[in-house]
Protein backbone atom coordinates (compact mmCIF):
# COMPACT_ATOMS: atom_id res chain seq x y z
CA UNK A 1 0.00 0.00 0.00
CA UNK A 2 1.30 3.32 -1.01
CA UNK A 3 2.08 5.96 1.87
CA UNK A 4 -1.02 8.27 -0.13
CA UNK A 5 -3.64 5.04 0.14
CA UNK A 6 -3.09 4.54 3.98
CA UNK A 7 -3.20 7.97 4.77
CA UNK A 8 -6.42 7.93 3.07
CA UNK A 9 -7.43 5.35 4.68
CA UNK A 10 -6.87 7.20 8.58
CA UNK A 11 -8.65 9.80 7.63
CA UNK A 12 -12.31 10.25 9.10
CA UNK A 13 -14.70 13.26 9.94
CA UNK A 14 -13.88 15.11 13.22
CA UNK A 15 -16.24 14.03 16.05
CA UNK A 16 -19.48 15.17 16.06
CA UNK A 17 -19.65 14.11 19.95
CA UNK A 18 -16.95 16.61 20.84
CA UNK A 19 -18.39 19.42 18.92
CA UNK A 20 -21.89 19.18 20.48
CA UNK A 21 -20.69 19.11 23.59
CA UNK A 22 -18.34 22.72 22.70
CA UNK A 23 -21.81 23.89 21.94
CA UNK A 24 -23.39 22.74 24.93
CA UNK A 25 -20.36 24.62 27.11
CA UNK A 26 -20.90 27.82 24.76
CA UNK A 27 -24.80 28.18 25.27
CA UNK A 28 -23.38 28.11 28.93
CA UNK A 29 -21.11 31.38 29.24
CA UNK A 30 -21.83 34.36 30.53
CA UNK A 31 -22.58 36.20 27.21
CA UNK A 32 -26.13 36.62 24.92
CA UNK A 33 -26.63 33.84 22.84
CA UNK A 34 -23.42 32.84 19.89
CA UNK A 35 -22.96 36.83 20.90
CA UNK A 36 -18.96 35.98 19.46
CA UNK A 37 -20.64 34.17 16.61
CA UNK A 38 -17.91 32.97 14.64
CA UNK A 39 -15.55 32.94 16.74
CA UNK A 40 -17.39 30.41 18.90
CA UNK A 41 -18.27 28.62 15.49
CA UNK A 42 -14.22 27.66 15.12
CA UNK A 43 -14.09 26.98 18.62
CA UNK A 44 -16.65 24.26 18.00
CA UNK A 45 -14.83 23.23 14.89
CA UNK A 46 -11.45 22.97 16.77
CA UNK A 47 -13.09 20.82 19.35
CA UNK A 48 -14.18 18.21 16.66
CA UNK A 49 -11.19 18.33 14.60
CA UNK A 50 -9.18 17.51 17.94
CA UNK A 51 -11.20 15.33 19.95
CA UNK A 52 -11.40 18.10 23.19
CA UNK A 53 -12.75 20.58 24.60
CA UNK A 54 -9.11 21.95 25.66
CA UNK A 55 -8.05 22.02 22.30
CA UNK A 56 -3.89 22.03 21.93
CA UNK A 57 -2.74 25.18 20.52
CA UNK A 58 0.50 25.85 21.72
CA UNK A 59 2.99 23.65 19.13
CA UNK A 60 2.40 25.28 15.55
CA UNK A 61 4.41 25.13 12.50
CA UNK A 62 4.10 27.00 9.33
CA UNK A 63 5.81 24.59 6.40
CA UNK A 64 6.74 26.82 3.42
CA UNK A 65 6.85 24.90 0.25
CA UNK A 66 8.76 26.16 -2.75
CA UNK A 67 9.17 25.42 -6.06
CA UNK A 68 9.70 26.67 -9.79
CA UNK A 69 6.95 26.41 -12.58
CA UNK A 70 7.86 25.88 -16.63
CA UNK A 71 4.68 28.02 -17.07
CA UNK A 72 6.71 31.40 -16.69
CA UNK A 73 8.29 30.87 -19.81
CA UNK A 74 4.37 32.16 -21.47
CA UNK A 75 5.10 35.44 -19.83
CA UNK A 76 2.66 35.38 -16.92
CA UNK A 77 4.53 37.04 -14.59
CA UNK A 78 6.23 40.28 -13.93
CA UNK A 79 9.18 38.31 -12.04
CA UNK A 80 12.50 36.20 -13.28
CA UNK A 81 12.30 32.47 -11.93
CA UNK A 82 15.73 33.03 -9.95
CA UNK A 83 13.68 35.25 -6.99
CA UNK A 84 11.79 31.63 -6.19
CA UNK A 85 15.81 30.97 -4.53
CA UNK A 86 16.31 34.27 -3.16
CA UNK A 87 13.22 34.71 -1.07
CA UNK A 88 13.10 30.65 -0.05
CA UNK A 89 17.04 32.06 1.67
CA UNK A 90 15.76 35.25 2.90
CA UNK A 91 12.85 32.90 4.85
CA UNK A 92 15.66 30.61 5.77
CA UNK A 93 17.62 33.40 7.22
CA UNK A 94 14.06 34.82 8.66
CA UNK A 95 13.64 37.79 7.10
CA UNK A 96 10.67 37.23 4.90
CA UNK A 97 7.01 38.13 5.37
CA UNK A 98 6.35 35.13 6.71
CA UNK A 99 9.46 35.17 9.21
CA UNK A 100 8.29 38.49 10.92
CA UNK A 101 4.51 37.45 11.36
CA UNK A 102 5.17 33.66 12.47
CA UNK A 103 7.27 35.14 15.04
CA UNK A 104 4.41 37.30 16.59
CA UNK A 105 2.32 34.46 16.24
CA UNK A 106 4.68 32.23 18.11
CA UNK A 107 4.99 30.00 15.30
CA UNK A 108 7.83 27.96 13.99
CA UNK A 109 8.35 27.76 9.94
CA UNK A 110 9.90 24.98 7.97
CA UNK A 111 10.76 25.85 4.84
CA UNK A 112 11.20 23.16 1.54
CA UNK A 113 12.44 23.25 -1.10
CA UNK A 114 9.76 20.71 -3.66
CA UNK A 115 11.51 21.96 -6.81
CA UNK A 116 13.41 25.25 -7.47
CA UNK A 117 15.39 25.83 -10.38
CA UNK A 118 17.96 27.28 -8.22
CA UNK A 119 20.63 24.50 -6.44
CA UNK A 120 20.15 24.98 -2.52
CA UNK A 121 21.33 21.25 -2.39
CA UNK A 122 24.54 22.87 -0.10
CA UNK A 123 22.08 24.79 2.48
CA UNK A 124 22.04 23.49 5.75
CA UNK A 125 19.73 25.06 8.23
CA UNK A 126 17.79 23.58 10.98
CA UNK A 127 14.67 25.19 9.52
CA UNK A 128 15.02 24.09 5.90
CA UNK A 129 14.32 20.64 4.11
CA UNK A 130 15.96 20.08 0.91
CA UNK A 131 13.03 17.34 -1.46
CA UNK A 132 12.86 18.66 -4.97
CA UNK A 133 10.79 16.37 -7.31
CA UNK A 134 12.88 18.14 -10.07
CA UNK A 135 14.42 21.38 -11.22
CA UNK A 136 10.89 23.01 -11.49
CA UNK A 137 7.78 21.67 -13.16
CA UNK A 138 7.44 21.59 -16.90
CA UNK A 139 5.34 24.38 -18.84
CA UNK A 140 1.84 23.24 -18.78
CA UNK A 141 0.93 25.20 -22.10
CA UNK A 142 3.14 22.52 -24.23
CA UNK A 143 1.71 19.35 -22.69
CA UNK A 144 1.17 18.17 -18.52
CA UNK A 145 3.29 19.96 -15.78
CA UNK A 146 4.69 16.76 -14.50
CA UNK A 147 4.70 12.78 -14.80
CA UNK A 148 2.22 11.11 -12.49
CA UNK A 149 4.89 9.49 -10.86
CA UNK A 150 6.33 13.29 -9.84
CA UNK A 151 2.61 14.02 -8.86
CA UNK A 152 3.14 11.18 -6.37
CA UNK A 153 6.56 11.91 -5.39
CA UNK A 154 5.40 15.68 -4.67
CA UNK A 155 1.98 14.45 -2.22
CA UNK A 156 4.39 11.81 -0.54
CA UNK A 157 7.04 14.24 0.34
CA UNK A 158 3.53 16.23 2.09
CA UNK A 159 2.48 12.98 4.17
CA UNK A 160 5.95 12.32 4.90
CA UNK A 161 6.66 15.93 6.25
CA UNK A 162 2.96 15.85 8.27
CA UNK A 163 4.01 12.71 9.79
CA UNK A 164 7.49 14.01 10.71
CA UNK A 165 6.60 17.30 12.50
CA UNK A 166 2.58 16.03 13.93
CA UNK A 167 4.51 14.71 16.96
CA UNK A 168 5.68 17.75 18.11
CA UNK A 169 3.03 20.02 16.63
CA UNK A 170 -0.87 20.69 17.11
CA UNK A 171 -1.92 22.79 14.38
CA UNK A 172 -0.19 22.91 10.60
CA UNK A 173 0.20 26.14 8.74
CA UNK A 174 0.07 26.21 5.06
CA UNK A 175 2.66 28.44 3.12
CA UNK A 176 4.79 28.46 -0.16
CA UNK A 177 6.22 30.37 -2.30
CA UNK A 178 7.10 29.84 -6.24
CA UNK A 179 7.40 32.60 -9.28
CA UNK A 180 4.52 31.92 -11.16
CA UNK A 181 2.41 29.81 -9.08
CA UNK A 182 -1.02 31.25 -9.56
CA UNK A 183 -0.73 30.32 -12.94
CA UNK A 184 -1.42 26.39 -12.47
CA UNK A 185 -3.16 27.23 -8.65
CA UNK A 186 -5.85 29.10 -11.15
CA UNK A 187 -5.74 26.38 -13.58
CA UNK A 188 -6.44 23.84 -10.82
CA UNK A 189 -9.39 25.73 -9.75
CA UNK A 190 -10.87 25.46 -13.24
CA UNK A 191 -10.61 22.05 -13.40
CA UNK A 192 -11.69 21.35 -10.38
CA UNK A 193 -14.77 23.45 -10.06
CA UNK A 194 -15.73 23.65 -13.77
CA UNK A 195 -15.08 27.75 -13.58
CA UNK A 196 -13.66 29.28 -17.08
CA UNK A 197 -10.03 31.27 -16.75
CA UNK A 198 -11.62 34.22 -17.13
CA UNK A 199 -13.91 33.84 -14.13
CA UNK A 200 -10.78 32.67 -12.08
CA UNK A 201 -7.43 34.47 -13.19
CA UNK A 202 -5.90 37.28 -11.26
CA UNK A 203 -3.25 39.48 -11.83
CA UNK A 204 -0.86 38.04 -9.65
CA UNK A 205 2.24 39.69 -9.42
CA UNK A 206 0.83 43.36 -10.55
CA UNK A 207 -0.27 42.45 -14.19
CA UNK A 208 -1.27 45.12 -16.39
CA UNK A 209 -4.59 44.49 -18.29
CA UNK A 210 -2.58 43.59 -21.73
CA UNK A 211 -1.07 41.11 -19.74
CA UNK A 212 -3.49 39.74 -17.74
CA UNK A 213 -5.50 39.33 -21.16
CA UNK A 214 -2.61 37.19 -22.28
CA UNK A 215 -2.15 34.95 -18.64
CA UNK A 216 -6.27 34.08 -18.68
CA UNK A 217 -5.37 33.09 -22.61
CA UNK A 218 -2.50 30.43 -21.63
CA UNK A 219 -4.39 29.21 -19.31
CA UNK A 220 -7.64 28.47 -21.41
CA UNK A 221 -5.33 26.95 -23.88
CA UNK A 222 -3.27 25.04 -21.84
CA UNK A 223 -6.91 23.63 -20.17
CA UNK A 224 -7.66 22.61 -23.59
CA UNK A 225 -4.74 21.07 -24.35
CA UNK A 226 -4.21 18.93 -21.22
CA UNK A 227 -7.61 18.00 -20.69
CA UNK A 228 -7.13 17.45 -16.89
CA UNK A 229 -9.94 15.03 -15.28
CA UNK A 230 -11.74 17.16 -12.74
CA UNK A 231 -12.79 13.27 -10.91
CA UNK A 232 -9.12 12.80 -10.38
CA UNK A 233 -7.32 14.84 -8.10
CA UNK A 234 -3.96 13.18 -8.83
CA UNK A 235 -4.47 14.14 -12.28
CA UNK A 236 -5.30 17.34 -12.15
CA UNK A 237 -1.85 17.98 -10.19
CA UNK A 238 0.12 16.33 -12.97
CA UNK A 239 -1.21 18.01 -15.64
CA UNK A 240 -1.65 21.78 -14.37
CA UNK A 241 -0.08 21.63 -11.30
CA UNK A 242 2.73 22.43 -9.03
CA UNK A 243 5.51 20.81 -6.75
CA UNK A 244 4.67 22.43 -3.97
CA UNK A 245 0.61 22.86 -4.26
CA UNK A 246 1.55 18.75 -4.43
CA UNK A 247 3.74 19.00 -1.53
CA UNK A 248 1.00 21.09 0.40
CA UNK A 249 -1.94 18.95 -0.85
CA UNK A 250 -0.19 15.73 1.15
CA UNK A 251 0.93 17.82 4.31
CA UNK A 252 -3.16 18.96 4.65
CA UNK A 253 -3.87 15.07 4.10
CA UNK A 254 -0.97 13.64 6.59
CA UNK A 255 -2.86 16.31 8.98
CA UNK A 256 -6.12 15.43 8.96
CA UNK A 257 -5.07 11.47 9.11
CA UNK A 258 -3.60 12.39 12.64
CA UNK A 259 -7.23 14.65 13.26
CA UNK A 260 -4.61 17.41 13.47
CA UNK A 261 -6.09 21.26 12.17
CA UNK A 262 -4.45 22.95 9.20
CA UNK A 263 -4.81 26.87 8.35
CA UNK A 264 -4.88 26.78 4.72
CA UNK A 265 -3.56 30.23 3.55
CA UNK A 266 -4.32 32.29 0.52
CA UNK A 267 -3.96 31.06 -3.59
CA UNK A 268 -2.13 28.91 -3.83
CA UNK A 269 -2.66 27.28 -0.49
CA UNK A 270 -6.17 26.73 -0.93
CA UNK A 271 -5.21 25.03 -4.78
CA UNK A 272 -3.73 22.48 -2.77
CA UNK A 273 -7.01 22.09 -0.78
CA UNK A 274 -9.11 21.57 -3.51
CA UNK A 275 -6.71 18.70 -4.56
CA UNK A 276 -6.56 17.05 -0.94
CA UNK A 277 -10.28 17.65 -0.82
CA UNK A 278 -10.30 15.81 -4.59
CA UNK A 279 -8.56 13.03 -3.03
CA UNK A 280 -10.26 12.96 0.43
CA UNK A 281 -13.34 14.56 0.72
CA UNK A 282 -13.06 13.70 4.52
CA UNK A 283 -10.11 16.39 4.99
CA UNK A 284 -12.14 19.29 4.05
CA UNK A 285 -13.26 18.94 8.37
CA UNK A 286 -9.87 19.83 9.16
CA UNK A 287 -9.04 22.99 6.85
CA UNK A 288 -9.46 26.64 8.32
CA UNK A 289 -9.59 28.71 5.84
CA UNK A 290 -7.55 31.44 6.97
CA UNK A 291 -8.44 34.94 4.85
CA UNK A 292 -9.88 35.95 1.65
CA UNK A 293 -7.30 36.29 -1.03
CA UNK A 294 -7.05 39.54 -3.16
CA UNK A 295 -6.59 36.99 -6.27
CA UNK A 296 -9.80 36.38 -8.09
CA UNK A 297 -10.47 32.98 -7.85
CA UNK A 298 -10.20 32.48 -4.59
CA UNK A 299 -14.04 33.07 -3.84
CA UNK A 300 -14.73 30.47 -6.19
CA UNK A 301 -12.42 27.86 -3.87
CA UNK A 302 -13.72 28.93 -0.79
CA UNK A 303 -17.42 28.14 -2.47
CA UNK A 304 -16.04 24.66 -3.69
CA UNK A 305 -14.39 24.09 -0.77
CA UNK A 306 -17.58 25.19 1.55
CA UNK A 307 -15.32 27.47 3.89
CA UNK A 308 -15.80 30.78 5.24
CA UNK A 309 -12.58 32.71 5.26
CA UNK A 310 -11.68 34.27 8.99
CA UNK A 311 -9.82 37.45 7.63
CA UNK A 312 -10.07 39.20 4.69
CA UNK A 313 -7.50 41.87 4.42
CA UNK A 314 -6.87 42.48 0.34
CA UNK A 315 -3.49 39.88 1.30
CA UNK A 316 -1.80 38.53 -1.99
CA UNK A 317 1.77 37.69 -0.94
CA UNK A 318 1.02 34.07 0.28
CA UNK A 319 4.07 32.69 2.34
CA UNK A 320 1.51 31.62 4.97
CA UNK A 321 1.22 35.20 6.16
CA UNK A 322 -2.42 35.56 5.96
CA UNK A 323 -2.59 32.01 7.55
CA UNK A 324 0.00 32.94 10.75
CA UNK A 325 -2.42 36.13 11.21
CA UNK A 326 -5.38 33.80 11.90
CA UNK A 327 -3.96 31.74 14.59
CA UNK A 328 -4.50 34.63 16.69
CA UNK A 329 -8.17 34.09 16.28
CA UNK A 330 -7.67 30.30 16.51
CA UNK A 331 -6.04 31.37 20.03
CA UNK A 332 -9.09 33.35 20.75
CA UNK A 333 -11.69 30.65 20.23
CA UNK A 334 -9.88 28.87 22.83
CA UNK A 335 -9.44 30.86 25.11
CA UNK A 336 -13.20 31.61 25.12
CA UNK A 337 -13.90 27.95 24.95
CA UNK A 338 -12.04 26.95 27.60
CA UNK A 339 -11.54 30.19 30.42
CA UNK A 340 -14.46 32.57 29.75
CA UNK A 341 -16.64 32.29 33.07
CA UNK A 342 -20.23 30.66 32.55
CA UNK A 343 -23.58 32.33 33.56
CA UNK A 344 -24.10 30.24 36.71
CA UNK A 345 -20.35 30.79 37.62
CA UNK A 346 -21.04 34.61 37.22
CA UNK A 347 -23.80 35.06 38.90
CA UNK A 348 -22.39 33.08 42.06
CA UNK A 349 -19.68 35.60 42.22
CA UNK A 350 -19.24 37.44 45.38
CA UNK A 351 -17.77 41.14 46.15
CA UNK A 352 -14.41 40.87 48.18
Amino acid sequence: MSALQETLKQIVPPDEGFRSQARTRIEGLAMPPWALGRLLDLAVDLAGMTRSLQPPLARRVCVVMGADHGIVAEGVTNYPQEVTKSILLTAVRGGAGISVLARQAHCDVLVVDLGIVGDLSRLNAKNFRHCPVARGSANFARGPAMTPAQAMKSLETGIGLARALGAANDVFVTGEMGIGNTTPATAIVCALTGCTAAEATGRGTGLDDTQLKHKTEVIQRALELNRPNPKDGLDVLAKVGGFEIGGLAGLILGAAAQRKPVVVDGFISTAAALIAQALCPAATGYMIAAHQSAETGHKVMLKHLDKQALLDLNLRLGEGTGAVLALHLLDGAVAVLTKMFTLQEALALKEA
